[in-house]
């Protein structure tokens, strides 16, 4: 009886191939097995979806071609959740796949191998001293190698000898070294910090959480938590205990992160506790790493995973607990390319395939969380002082406002109080680290003649001064200006200023200013890949660096003894950006930013400086009243029917023609069938940023009531009967996107 195969392809399309199996094949292959079959005129690497008896297309059925590896690279619940992705985010299967599976995946993978050379055995240099003379080089590697007695990699000796290789050689010959091959096993230790070690002994308040979350995990069964946690209350510590239960229970855990920034540091704890058990995955490892690490998982040589919102996928097997910290961040929200998924909402839905418990976990829980709890769909877990005794820092509030009229000066960066708290930690032999939400130099040029402001020409937003490198950027689509011109583009003049404030110029600022300070700045200017954070990051906790300055990525979960002060410098930072999101995530930015001083026996404190030091989201964030700021803005969000009272669709529409996308956004919007109960449809209108590159955007906004559609199942319903697969099929003029659950509006 012959044997077919549903095949899915990353591509845009939602149609699945079948192919026949060969019988050479048929006891190797199963759901989610990569093949190699021919699509069109060329080979293709595709996934096996399912197995279908009998194949519905009539015409001449193509056989499989070969597998790509020896087993499955997904085992069943993992597809599953791959098929739930599909349907919930109307994204193509194989696209879904491809979003999963590492790129460059191999199980077929070995890594290199490179040479390693050891000692043979000790030796009288003395006897040695004539046959050395002619050799300096050999005596310099000996004597290394016997000061060492271990085997060494010989490429890591090239800081002794120009040609290391032929020296030992040399020296083998001489019966005093052994040369071997070896796997060259990619180097993950530079993403983290040395293990470190902590005695713990847990708070009441951390014990009682630990016996509520302990029996869960032993039931085997899926159930969701949100674990309410003052910053600074001994989170972390909660974690290890989870995953230690787990492993203990030969079961499996993954604990997922928003930031890369915070990897290193909690993987230094973990691998402490762990050792090799212990798994990073984030996108700024390496190709070699990424697939020698998936293969370690399915190998099930590694069962803990800590990374980034795409290690919600890994592989891991016997799956008992999910964390994921810092749930309310926009980082785990992917927004391009398909399937535009929220890693938080996926990591809930992996744990319900997989009955294992998950836990979100927070100081500053994101709206929908925390609105779920009350609804009883979390089990609320509250932390509500900080671990050891630590006290929440002193906060003081700045009017940058009147600053400014007491000095005179319009340019002030930094307040006198923040200059002179700065001063006294420093001199203590503290340290201090700085937020400023906005990279480069400063973010706006303008004509002091006649106004004109220097714009992208291709999405006509403000252009950016970096003055390391001296362009202008546009952040929103790269573009990069390098000649930058002293006259005015509109009226010739030569007036030309720069207004408003980034890192870079906050950074040369304090280099004046503090000329003895060691002082380092991370944003993604400065931060090209993980190796070069990490190493940030340990000159700051090995108190090389006095000063740390950076965007929002320092602004949550780290946690350095000496750090006694924070200083916000424009908290006012998006907060007034046409999306219902801003202030919330300007609280908890703030708020967590605060977190980060006096985190230990050190008391801490915190400078905030505004121009609007009254609007409640500073306020409140400043006194770090949650409750009441939360409050406000869940009365807010339910008169304006936002999330979490509604279930949210955003249709994006884009293209190179401004009349086709206006045409085309009308056409959708008069096309759709007639509004359910609790349907509110909004647009169309161009999105706020009108135009990205080359492209124009329009969007239109649905939103379903959750009092009518309580599981979202309605708007689903509705939005599978219009937006069939034709719909959204790219074509040459206009795409269409949905982005279920969007996170900005931008």
């Amino acid at each position: 009886m012959s044997m077919f195969a549903d095949i899915a392809f990353p591509i845009s399309s939602y149609t699945v191939f079948t192919y026949a199996v060969p019988d050479k094949f048929r006891e190797d292959v199963g759901i989610g097995s990569r093949v190699t079959v021919l699509l069109g005129k060329r080979n293709t690497t595709g996934i096996i979806v399912s197995f279908p008896q009998k194949p519905i297309f009539s015409g001449e059925i193509k056989e499989i071609i070969s597998l790509v590896d020896p087993y499955p690279v997904l085992d069943k619940f993992l597809w599953r959740l791959i098929k739930w992705m599909s349907k919930y985010y109307f994204s193509p299967i194989g696209q879904t796949a491809k979003a999963v599976l590492p790129a460059q995946l191999s199980l077929n993978y070995t890594p290199p191998k490179k040479w390693a050379v050891e000692i043979t055995k000790k030796h009288n240099m003395s006897n040695l001293g004539r046959e050395f003379r002619s050799a300096p080089s050999q005596k310099l590697l000996l004597d290394f190698l016997i000061q060492k007695n271990s085997s060494v990699t010989v490429a890591s000796l090239k800081h002794l000898a120009s040609n290391p290789l032929n020296v030992c050689r040399g020296l083998e010959e001489k019966g005093l070294v052994s040369l071997t091959k070896v796997e060259s096993i990619p180097d993950s230790g530079s993403f983290t910090f040395e293990p470190i070690e902590k005695q713990i002994s847990f708070s009441r308040s951390q014990q009682t959480i630990l016996d509520e979350l302990i029996p869960q995990i032993s039931g085997k069964k899926y159930i969701s938590n949100l674990l309410h946690g003052v910053t600074g209350s001994g989170k972390t510590e909660i974690y290890i205990e989870l995953v230690r239960k787990c492993v203990e229970k030969n079961m499996s855990a993954i604990l997922l992160l928003p930031e890369i920034s915070l990897t290193p540091q909690i993987a230094g704890r973990f691998y402490a506790v762990f050792g090799d058990k212990v798994a990073l995955w984030h996108s700024k490892m390496t190709s070699g790493i990424r697939v020698w690490t998936w293969k370690k998982i399915c190998q099930e040589q590694c069962n803990i995973v800590i990374g980034a919102r795409s290690a919600v996928f890994t592989p891991v097997k016997n799956l008992g607990l999910i964390i994921v910290d810092e749930e309310q961040e926009s980082a785990y929200k992917q927004e391009s390319p398909a399937p535009r998924y929220h890693a938080r909402d996926v990591a809930l839905m992996r744990g319900k395939i997989n009955k294992a418990v998950v836990v979100l976990s927070s100081a500053t829980p994101s709206l929908e969380s925390y609105y779920n709890k009350d609804y009883k769909k979390h089990v609320y877990l509250s932390l509500p002082e900080r671990f050891g005794g630590a006290y929440y820092p002193k906060v003081s509030l700045v009017d940058m406002k009147e600053e400014k009229d007491e000095t005179g000066k319009s340019d002030q960066l930094l307040s006198g109080l923040l200059l002179k708290k700065i001063h006294k930690r420093l001199n203590l032999n503290e340290q201090v680290i700085l937020l400023q939400n906005r990279r480069g130099y400063a973010p706006v040029m303008r004509c002091l003649d006649c106004g004109f402001m220097l714009e992208c020409p291709h999405c006509k937003l403000p252009l950016t001064y970096h003055k390391t490198g001296l362009t202008m950027r546009c952040h929103c689509c790269r573009f990069v200006n390098r000649k930058i011109s002293e006259e005015c583009p509109d009226c010739k003049g030569t007036q030309l200023g720069l207004f408003g404030t980034g890192t870079q110029k906050v950074e040369e600022y304090l280099t004046e200013v503090f000329p003895k300070a060691n002082i380092a700045r991370i944003d993604t200017d400065t931060v090209k890949g993980g190796r070069s954070l990490t190493s940030q990051l340990k000159k700051f906790a090995e108190k090389k660096l006095d000063i740390l300055i950076g965007t929002q990525m320092i602004g949550k979960g780290l946690d350095f003894e000496d750090v006694t002060l924070v200083g916000i410098i424009n908290a006012d930072t998006g907060l007034y950006l046409p999306d219902f999101r801003a202030g919330e995530r300007m609280f908890q930015l703030i708020y967590q930013a605060a977190g980060r001083a006096g985190r230990h026996k050190k008391p801490g404190e915190v400078v905030i400086q505004s121009y609007q030091p009254d609007n409640p989201v500073i306020k409140y964030a400043a006194n770090l009243e949650l409750k009441q700021y939360y409050n406000i803005a869940m009365g807010e969000r339910k008169i304006l029917h936002y999330p979490p009272f509604s279930w949210m669709c955003r249709v994006i529409i884009s293209g190179k023609s401004l009349e086709r996308v206006d045409s085309a956004s009308w056409k959708i919007k008069n096309e759709f069938p007639i509004p359910f109960s609790g349907l509110k449809i909004l647009g169309p209108a161009p999105c706020y940023r009108g135009k990205v590159g080359s492209k124009y955007r329009h969007q239109i906004i649905l939103k379903s009531l959750k009092e009518q559609d309580p599981n979202g199942e309605k708007l689903h319903h509705y939005l599978r009967k219009y937006f069939s697969q034709k719909k959204l099929a790219k074509t040459a003029s206009v795409q269409i996107q949905l982005d279920i659950n969007p996170i900005s509006m931008l």
